[in-house]
């Protein structure tokens, strides 16, 4: 098409994002973006709002009621799309822009696509300082989304608008690219959104989004092809790149057809079922004792699409000087741990092993010892989540309360997604957790960020309306982050949410006593508090009052009543329980390495501190502490 089309800045840029197209698991085109986040202000509403009230029908528009929740929506609808599908959030320029800074770190952290359009100050500068506008008073050029910077990984300003034309390719670039893909920032001056340019029509034309796999280089293959024929004792460590790169099934080939174990990261978690012979769980801090037994005895760690976070290698504990092979779409990922790399996409960097290591296979011993460690960690599983009370006296825990969930879905628990992100539960989900398809386990661990669970749940949720998404959240994380459940409610979006209410951060506290500190500060008995005390907060009532169904229970019994009815209600159902701060999974785990003081009053944090310097020694040494 030939010509040129008059628009606004703010127009053009909806209209090109409407128009892009990519191919779903069926091979049917879609929209490359499910809609946009907006929390409008003076900074946007003008513009971009009524650029996207025109395009309405073809690219949807949701209000949230938080800025960094409605980006937390919009990077868990990415991450559910195994990143094949995407969302944008925009914003009023100050307090709304830099709410989403939080969200842009985790989506950096963890590689996940997303389009921030925050507004911004006046270009003109004639009305200068407007409402929110932060001044610099050393550099005129800078507004509050600099702070954009550091977690995008594109920004520009579009002071212009025909620099669109160059901007928006390159943003669709990074969100798509393998190795690239995270944040993608765009600053829109507010009046720069309302200016108008002839754009050539042609920009606005449909199409098709592809996303490139990174094949090997022969040269890096073969290194790899001779690590592996020397390797007798290899175990994969199978992380979130074999996900986005679909290479559950490459995997499963190359680990039966040469023997290997594997085991997986927060980030791939669900790879492969978790009833496959040769599936030892999770590796690492939180990791199974299957696992990380085979970790400590193997001669060849395979890093599959993982980056190698300090929970899966144990702060480099686990892995100590066993060889490292990096195979990752990311050049920096690959050399992780000091590992040889093969730099390509998972599923291709298999199927290449596979076809030139033909015959090899580890030692038969190590598979035989492989395949009886991953079972009796099926074992462990299915005592600590198959029991029906706790402990005479003691509230019930985060295992007990995972495996009353888990056998509430009795007729499809495959089609179940759990959702969660900070404190015990995704140590203990990680462990105990049983999916059998991929995305049916959904973490944020990479950021670690509280508050991400119920607006992250949102996001999946819509990616995957069909499904029964299960959020389980701590009262900690749900004090800080819960009004998506208006928004849940509101777009017809049901969750079942669990919120473990144990009065406090119960976490950090086992942390603190465990580093020798003093239970202070966490849990709600050990803070600071007025004459009335600390509170009995009734979150049921609380999320009836955003419009949810909402229940608490008593006991285990109840959870399982409860959660049959949430399972058939029409809308967010949440149900609370309370449960014991201080039991966890005895079995699994591995030394983190968290730094105690070198001086200190306490005794126990003397001590505490004598253990971590016998840790960091063995370290040194090339041994496990």
């Amino acid at each position: 098409m030939k010509g040129t089309v008059r628009l606004t800045c703010a127009q053009a840029l909806v209209r090109y994002l409407a128009a892009l197209r990519t191919r779903d698991d069926d091979g049917e085109l879609v929209p490359l973006f499910g809609g946009v986040f907006a929390i409008f202000g003076h900074g946007n509403v003008a513009g971009l709002g009524e650029a996207l009230h025109g395009v309405r029908d073809t690219l949807p528009t949701y209000r949230a009621h938080n800025e960094q929740a409605m980006a937390h929506t919009a990077i868990a609808y990415a991450k559910a799309h195994m990143r094949r599908r995407m969302m944008a959030v925009t914003s009023s320029i100050g307090p709304g822009a830099t709410n989403l800074v939080t969200a842009a770190a985790l989506a950096h952290v963890n590689r996940l696509p997303v389009l921030l359009l925050p507004g911004d100050v006046f270009v003109s500068r004639a009305p200068d300082p407007v409402l929110q506008q932060l001044e610099d008073f050393q550099d005129g050029t800078v507004s509050v989304n600099d702070c954009f910077r550091p977690v995008s990984r594109y920004f520009d300003r579009i002071v212009r608008p025909e620099q669109l034309l160059v901007a928006l390719p390159r943003a669709i670039a990074v969100l798509t690219d393998a190795a690239l893909c995270g944040p993608v920032t765009l600053a829109l001056p507010q009046d720069v959104q309302t200016e108008a340019y002839d754009y050539p029509a042609d920009f606005f034309e449909p199409r098709e989004v592809a996303f490139r796999a990174v094949p090997p280089a022969v040269d890096e293959l073969d290194a790899a092809v001779a690590m592996l024929r020397r390797a007798r004792r290899p175990v994969v460590v199978a992380g979130g790149g074999v996900l986005y790169a679909r290479a559950s099934h490459a995997l499963q080939q190359f680990i039966e057809r040469h023997g290997v174990p594997v085991c997986e990261t927060q980030a791939g978690k669900g790879a492969l079922p978790w009833n496959l012979p040769l599936q030892l769980g999770p590796a690492g801090v939180s990791g199974s004792t299957a696992a990380n037994a085979m970790i400590s005895q193997a001669d060849l760690v395979i890093a599959l699409g993982t980056r190698l976070q300090d929970f899966t290698t144990g702060s480099q504990a686990l892995i100590g000087d066993t060889p490292v092979l990096g195979i990752n779409v990311n050049m920096i990922d690959a050399i992780k741990a000091n590992g040889a790399r093969l730099v390509a996409d998972a599923r291709l960097g298999l199927e290449a092993l596979g076809d030139a290591l033909d015959a090899w296979s580890a030692d038969e011993a190590w598979t035989s010892q492989a395949l009886r460690a991953a079972d009796e960690w099926r074992g462990i599983v299915q005592d600590v989540t198959g029991r029906r009370v706790p402990p005479e006296g003691r509230l019930p825990y985060d295992g007990e309360i995972i495996g009353a969930v888990q056998s509430s879905a009795k007729d499809s628990p495959a089609q179940d997604i759990v959702v969660c992100a900070a404190g015990t539960l995704p140590a203990e989900l990680e462990k105990l957790w049983r999916t059998s398809v991929p995305g049916g386990y959904h973490m944020e661990y990479g950021y670690s960020c509280m508050g991400y669970e119920i607006a992250g749940g949102l996001g999946v949720k819509m990616a995957y309306p069909d499904r029964e998404v299960v959020v389980m959240v701590g009262d900690g994380s749900y004090l800080m982050m819960n009004s998506e459940i208006a928004t849940s409610v509101m777009l017809g979006a049901k969750l079942v949410i669990v919120l473990l209410d144990n009065r406090g951060y119960g976490c950090i506290n086992r942390l603190q006593r465990a580093c020798g500190g003093a239970a202070f500060n966490n849990l709600f008995d050990d803070c600071v508090q007025g004459p009335q005390g600390a509170p009995r907060i009734d979150f049921a009532a609380h999320a009836r009052s955003l419009g949810a169904l909402a229940e608490h229970v008593d006991n285990l019994d109840g959870l399982r009543d409860a959660l049959a009815r949430a399972r058939a209600a029409d809308r967010t159902y949440l149900v609370s329980i309370d449960t014991d701060p201080d039991r966890t999974t005895d079995q699994g785990g591995a030394w983190w390495e968290v730094a105690v003081p070198e001086v200190s009053t306490r005794g126990e944090v003397r001590d505490a501190r004598a253990a971590y310097e016998q840790a960091l020694s063995q370290r040194r040494e090339g041994t496990r502490p």
